[in-house]
């Protein structure tokens, strides 16, 4: 029996990577990523030279085949999606469950996570909160889908692209314009900003600020939930 280790990556500062994940990262045989040349420059950063193979959403399946035979070889793994946590919007939950279901080890090593980042920030005060990440870029389906998120009552929070997010706000406004949400942009790199407020005061400022860019993650509050504070 062999091990994989899940790795969680810095979402933007690569001075977030754990000290855990650094020391792990050196004991293993091969690096499987989601983009071979994001993940060599997190190994460059922390001098290390592995030998890396691609593994992301379009070839996890194939990909996870030839890991499973290197585990079976008696080879230590470690996985990496681009940034944050694999399995939540990123490929690797196929490679963790086909490496379990051969009889090997399948140790997460917990780091960052754009979802649990934004959650610690948003003050929301809501006691369910939903992960759903990127909505359908399809305007039916991404309508549709908001809706039922709205209509659960419990918080939940999204990624949305720069290219998307203004329409996003128009329907949340559209849908249900008095939730309280929190959004975050280009979380802990240089130019990382937070918005806090309504929806309709969130989508004036993004109408304000016209072209949008950077990565997005949304927190939407609760439909009961008060989101006043209370000293």
């Amino acid at each position: 029996m062999s091990t994989l280790y899940i790795i969680g990556t810095p979402i933007g500062n690569l001075g977030d990577i754990s000290f855990r994940a650094a020391e792990i990262l050196k004991t293993v045989d091969l690096v499987a990523c989601e983009d071979t040349r994001r993940t060599l420059k997190l190994l460059n950063r922390l001098g290390l030279r592995i030998p890396l193979l691609s593994c992301r959403a379009q070839n996890e399946g194939p990909a996870a085949e030839k890991l499973i035979a290197a585990l079976n070889e008696g080879k230590t793994l470690a996985y990496a999606s681009d940034a944050g946590t694999p399995g939540l919007s990123d490929p690797g939950a196929v490679l963790a469950r086909l490496a379990a279901e051969a009889g090997h080890e399948v140790i997460p090593i917990p780091g960052p996570s754009a979802f649990a980042s934004l959650v610690s920030v948003a003050g929301g005060l809501d006691k369910t909160v939903v992960f759903e990440g990127f909505l359908s870029p399809k305007t039916g389906r991404r309508r549709s889908r908001l809706k039922e998120l709205l209509d659960l009552g419990a918080a939940f929070v999204l990624y949305e692209s720069p290219h998307r997010i203004l329409k996003l706000f128009e329907d949340l406004a559209d849908l249900d314009n008095g939730r309280y949400v929190c959004v975050g942009r280009e979380m802990t790199k240089a130019h990382e900003e937070y918005l806090r407020g309504s929806v309709t005061e969130i989508l004036l400022v993004l109408q304000k600020k016209g072209k949008q860019i950077g990565e997005f993650s949304v927190f939407v509050s609760g439909k009961n939930a008060n989101n006043r504070v209370n000293y």
